[in-house]
């Protein structure tokens, strides 16, 4: 046997193995792939395909139509939203209870009435303010729909990769994934990073924060952002480094008098992003709570082995200052659902990154470590540090020229890569909304900007006269 086999054969073993360690119980069972197929097709559909079970409750996301609130509204609004996305999740529990077709359809009606009158809210609470949006009543009814066996989008895979048939049923130890298609072996990826040429002028430095790994662990359910204000408003649990005052209620003035866990201390910015669990069937000391258990996020918090934060430049000219507070999301907590538009988040093996995955969790060879890349938004509006939707105040640069858009700025790139050293093969993921079924496409960081002043100007400078600081 060759070389070549006898991986592909080891392979085999620890898939079929993770097959049968994911094959447990919860509501909607489905049917999974051992081995990733990288001919399988790339469109997805809301609607059930026959002969395929039931999966997940898929809604419309209201957030990110509503690029436009008014400043009066915005409170209002925010806490509607969260209440959308409690809805969907009450919802799930019980379609992932049901025994049968039938009772899991039947979850669809109240859920639309649910939704119908918060919709309602929204619609009154801006009108009061002045814009009363239009159409937000047809984003009420939500659909159910099938697995896709854990395959994803738009992922540039190798050829030749293993196509075993082997099948389990189930899901992942909490019985909403993930599953064995989930994974894919990265040395059967063909490398796909590429990135546009610098030219002449182009801002080639970095600065990099140490923040540490999160070793006090500090983790809450909350998304000061999305849903300030609310209580367990991520339904799945971060971890923070940086400031340690966030929460959901932590306004601009806590977050600038807190404390930090960056090195430098006029760094007190926030880094979060969802923690990474073992799906071992340990319990964690959040197993009855709300981000864990409560909300389907099981097994055991893995600490990162290291977290490098870091600012890049642009490779067409120079950057300007971030302003302070400003807020960037990276990736999409409902990419499952919403479709891979706003996911960015990456995952790749040490050893391995010039070959990144979007849509699957990486299996990386004995010695390499499990690796997440998150690449934030590098332009900016030259006048928001936040949006409605979070999203239209910041911009990504265009892939082939590396220019921003129209109208917008370049500023320091923020580069988060957080690595793990987790067992070698499947058996692992990020925690996510219930019905994001913890698919790696959903991955996705956080960051708000509470450098002092001073110091993001040499942030900026570092960056645009090419040198190293930190």
């Amino acid at each position: 046997m060759g070389r070549t086999s006898r991986k592909r054969s080891k392979l085999a073993r620890r898939l079929a193995a993770a097959s049968a360690a994911l094959v447990m119980g919860g509501g909607g069972l489905v049917a999974v792939n051992v081995y990733a197929n990288a001919e399988e097709g790339t469109e997805r559909s809301s609607a059930p395909a026959a002969g395929r079970p039931l999966s997940t409750i898929s809604c419309p996301d209201v957030a990110n139509q509503l690029s436009e609130v008014p400043p009066g509204a915005r409170g209002a609004v925010d806490d509607r939203l969260a209440e959308l996305d409690s809805q969907i999740t009450r919802a799930y529990d019980r379609f992932s209870r049901a025994e049968d077709t039938g009772a899991q359809k039947s979850v669809l009606p109240p859920l639309e009435e649910q939704r119908r009158g918060t919709l309602g809210e929204i619609e009154d609470a801006m009108d009061r303010a002045g814009t009363r949006p239009e159409g937000l009543d047809s984003m009420a009814p939500c659909t159910l729909r099938a697995s896709d066996q854990g395959q994803g989008q738009g992922q540039e895979q190798g050829e030749g990769q293993d196509q075993g048939q082997g099948q389990g049923q189930g899901q992942g130890q909490s019985g909403n994934g993930p599953v064995a298609g989930d994974f894919v072996d990265i040395t059967s990826v063909r490398p796909n990073v590429r990135r546009p040429p610098a030219r002449r002028g182009a801002s080639r430095g970095t600065f990099t924060t140490d923040c540490g790994r999160n070793e006090n662990g500090k983790f809450n359910p909350d998304n000061v952002i999305v849903a300030p204000g609310v209580s367990n408003g991520a339904h799945h649990m971060h971890d923070y480094v940086g400031n340690q005052a966030t929460d959901a209620f932590s306004g601009d003035d806590d977050l600038a008098n807190g404390r930090t866990s960056c090195r430098n201390q006029g760094d007190k910015s926030t880094y979060y992003w969802p923690v990474l669990r073992l799906q071992n069937g340990a319990n964690e000391d959040d197993a009855q709570a709300d981000g864990g258990g409560k909300d389907q996020n099981v097994g055991e918090i893995q600490t990162p082995s290291s977290v490098t934060l870091k600012f890049t430049g642009s490779p067409v000219g120079k950057v300007v200052a971030m302003p302070r507070f400003l807020r960037i999301i990276t990736g999409d907590a409902k990419a499952f659902t919403n479709g891979d538009a706003n996911a960015n988040a990456s995952w790749s093996c040490t050893g391995f990154e010039n070959r990144q995955l979007k849509d699957k969790y990486p299996i990386c060879p004995e010695g390499s470590k499990v690796v997440r890349t998150f690449n934030f938004q590098s332009c900016w509006d030259g006048r928001n540090t936040d949006s409605a939707n979070h999203r239209t105040h910041v911009a990504f640069a265009d892939p082939r020229t590396g220019a921003c858009p129209r109208g917008f700025r370049a500023i320091p790139q923020l580069v988060q890569r957080v690595v793990y050293d987790v067992p070698p093969g499947p058996g692992f993921a990020v925690d996510s909304f219930p019905e994001q079924l913890h698919k790696p496409v959903t991955d996705h960081g956080d960051f708000i900007n509470v450098f002092d002043e001073r110091l993001m100007r040499r942030v900026a400078s570092c960056v645009n006269s090419g040198q190293r600081c930190t």
